[in-house]
């Protein structure tokens, strides 16, 4: 079995799916910063050279994604010869952003979804064939990969709620064929099954409104095997079932703070401990393919770290490392575990993946996935705490411009405009890495700040339950913290702080501009919601296992003093206060943040006469995957910020072609955009 997640079967706002490819170009300006090269924004959010390398499970075949006709498609080659790749798929649309071998050797699979609605189905090709076939062909449905076996190499376990669509049904695939059979129909309206290595279910989880109950397969039923409540929620999760199917693998913080790695046996419920940190959460586990066993763990507090598991992978981590430094992982291996892909992620040196022979420590490089970034003005990112006023440590990562900090003390010569960049979630995490947002922005002149405030993964669950029903409460004074304490370093200029994110992250500059008015000198918001009563009324259904999450920390619409609550944090209630200009953008098709979100925002904001551009893309969802829509909505944000801040931006140009946007309103608002509109049509 492999475990994958469907981006539709993830719950929460999530981060926006950015891809980022590179290449530069230069403009001259003024003295220090202003004569560092610009680097263009097509280099930093267009597709990428090559990405997302996997190994056939036998090992003969090395498979990437890249663009054909400018459209992301899944390439193969043979293993070694790169250069004789050939595409194996022919989309025309979105591209494909998830690829995965089956054991088959001779199926590649991956998933797809109209427009951004987030209906992902199920694709097989034969790369022997070219043959290509929908495995769900069904109208409306969200598909759910649960489980491939090396044991059962033909079929695939797949999700399907086509019957409700609350609930997904399993059902057992032939690749070949296209044939469905069903395997378990889900009356019992569990939220996710584990399956054992023959693809058979044995563990449920049944969430409900006080605790998550995890439940094992027996002659008798489906009987409890652990429960655990709410606190534990969001910390605590089966990885997989172990090869010989008498134990299972969680991260758990039960009776604890931090996750950690636990062996629970299925007969008994006993549950040992494998490994745990004080530190921060564990977050990763490397897996022997045909035994699941457990090989190493990694952490993340500032930095990424990854720990062995005893002596099976400890001389190829000291290796790599040796090789490559800390900020390496895996991306695929074979199935004999004698060749794995490896990824490595540094804020100055883009993503590059190698193929590494376990046997022979050779070590070889597949490719770069910006090449053209050799050379670029990339500038480091500074991991570090900033304290909230109660006393939380929240981990910061801070990128300042080229030549801004001479002596490399992460902070500035002189104080700076500031960009607050908000990741979504809120249930997720900014990580060290590289970050083509902190480069576009630290390129064009300013610091950027990105703070995991309470509610953030990876730090325990103290810290995300501290979050509890505080959107707009104590989750804003983190930022607000953090804002204030830029100003103290002498790292921003207090009057030219801007706030910026997408999804959670466009909430929360929606909230800065409304409960916050004189903090920040403008906002964007990319597909973030102002109304918390109609987010949650709205939320696809699919997502009703996760609902008592939403209702714990965010607010519970069932009760009046929950809709009276909602209403209170919701950014459509205080548009009045806005002073300040903002930038909204929307994906037409968002099936998580609805359109109605940024609609009523800047309805209000425009019956008040405020300050709005509002920027539509119709054949887009929650976030912008087509290239062309990426590029032309930097391309706009970088001229608003340029009149908010007065930073540097790069003419539009050429990155309108190709791209769907549709400017609702406040075109004017932006330096150029009107001239670049008319220009595109």
């Amino acid at each position: 079995m492999n475990r994958f997640i469907a981006p539709a079967a993830v719950a929460g706002l999530m981060s926006l799916p950015f891809w980022s490819m590179p290449t530069w170009a230069a403009q001259s300006g003024g003295a220090d910063t202003m004569t560092t090269k610009l680097i263009a924004r097509d280099a930093l959010f267009g597709n990428p050279d090559k990405a997302q390398a996997r190994l056939s499970p036998d090992g003969k075949f090395n498979s990437f994604i890249a663009p054909r006709d400018g459209v992301l498609n899944v390439f193969v080659a043979p293993v070694g010869k790169i250069g004789e790749a050939k595409p194996i798929t022919n989309d025309q649309k979105r591209g494909i952003r998830q690829h995965f071998w089956a054991y088959t050797n001779r199926h590649v699979l991956f998933i797809q979804d109209e427009g951004g609605d987030e209906n992902w189905h199920l694709y097989a090709v034969d790369v022997v064939s070219g043959e290509q076939r929908d495995l769900t062909p069904f109208k409306g449905i969200t598909a759910q990969v649960v489980g491939l076996s090396w044991k059962r190499p033909g079929v695939v376990l797949v999700g399907i709620n086509d019957r409700v669509p609350e609930w997904h049904d399993l059902y057992e695939i032939d690749l070949a064929t296209g044939e469905r059979k069903l395997i378990e129909r889900n009356e019992q309206e569990f939220a996710g099954y584990e399956v054992d290595s023959d693809l058979v279910p044995r563990l449920a989880l049944k969430t409900g409104a006080d605790s998550n109950d995890v439940l094992r397969r027996t002659d008798q039923g489906w009987l409890p095997l652990i429960s655990y409540g709410r606190d534990d929620s969001l910390t605590t999760n089966l990885l997989t079932i172990e090869g010989d199917g008498k134990s299972a693998l969680l991260l758990s913080s039960i009776d604890r703070d931090k996750s950690a790695l636990m062996r629970i046996d299925l007969a008994s419920g006993k549950q040992e401990q494998i490994a745990a940190s004080e530190r921060a959460d564990i977050g990763r586990v490397w897996l022997e393919p045909k035994t699941y066993r457990p090989q190493a763990y990694g952490i993340e507090y500032l930095k990424p770290e990854i720990k062995p598991l005893g002596d099976a992978v400890k001389d190829d981590i000291a290796f790599l490392t040796s090789k490559l430094g800390d900020s390496f992982d895996i991306g695929s291996r074979t199935l004999a575990d004698d060749r794995w892909i490896v990824v490595t992620d540094e804020p100055q040196a883009p993503a590059v993946s190698y193929l590494y022979d376990r046997k022979t420590t050779q070590l070889d490089k597949l490719f770069e996935m910006r090449p053209q970034l050799s050379g670029a003005p990339l500038v480091p990112m500074h991991a570090m705490e900033i304290k909230s006023r109660d006393g939380l440590a929240l981990v910061s990562y801070l990128s300042l411009p080229p030549g801004a900090d001479k002596n490399g003390d992460g902070r500035p010569d002189v104080p700076l405009p500031l960009v607050l960049n908000v990741h979504g979630g809120p249930w997720a995490r900014d990580t060290y890495g590289f970050d083509p947002e902190h480069q576009w922005l630290a390129n064009r002149g300013y610091a950027v700040l990105s703070v995991n405030f309470r509610g953030s993964t990876g730090f325990g669950k103290s810290f995300i339950n501290a979050s509890n029903r505080e959107w707009a409460g104590k989750m804003h004074d983190d930022l607000i913290d953090a804002v204030q304490w830029a100003i103290k370093e002498k790292i921003a200029l207090a009057d030219k702080v801007a706030i910026y994110g997408g999804s959670y992250g466009g909430y929360a500059t929606l909230v800065g501009l409304t409960f916050t008015p004189d903090t920040f000198a403008c906002g964007v918001d990319i597909v973030g919601p102002s109304n918390l009563n109609t987010l949650l009324a709205t939320i696809p259904p699919y997502w009703k296992s996760f609902f008592e999450e939403f209702a714990t920390r965010v607010g519970d619409p069932r009760t009046e003093e929950g809709r009276k609550l909602l209403a209170e944090r919701s950014p459509l209630t205080r548009v009045e206060a806005i002073n300040k200009p903002l930038l909204i953008a929307q994906g037409a098709n968002d099936p998580r943040v609805k359109k109605a979100e940024a609609d009523q925002i800047a309805a209000a904001m425009k019956a008040k006469n405020l300050p709005v551009t509002y920027v539509l893309y119709p054949d887009e969802g929650h976030g912008f995957a087509r290239p062309q829509n990426r590029t032309s909505f930097y391309a706009i944000t970088e001229g608003f910020l340029s009149q908010c801040l007065g930073g540097r931006y790069e003419p539009v140009g050429d990155d309108f072609e190709g791209a769907s946007l549709e400017v609702l309103d406040g075109a004017s608002y932006v330096p150029g955009l009107e001239q670049a509109l008319g220009s595109k049509k």
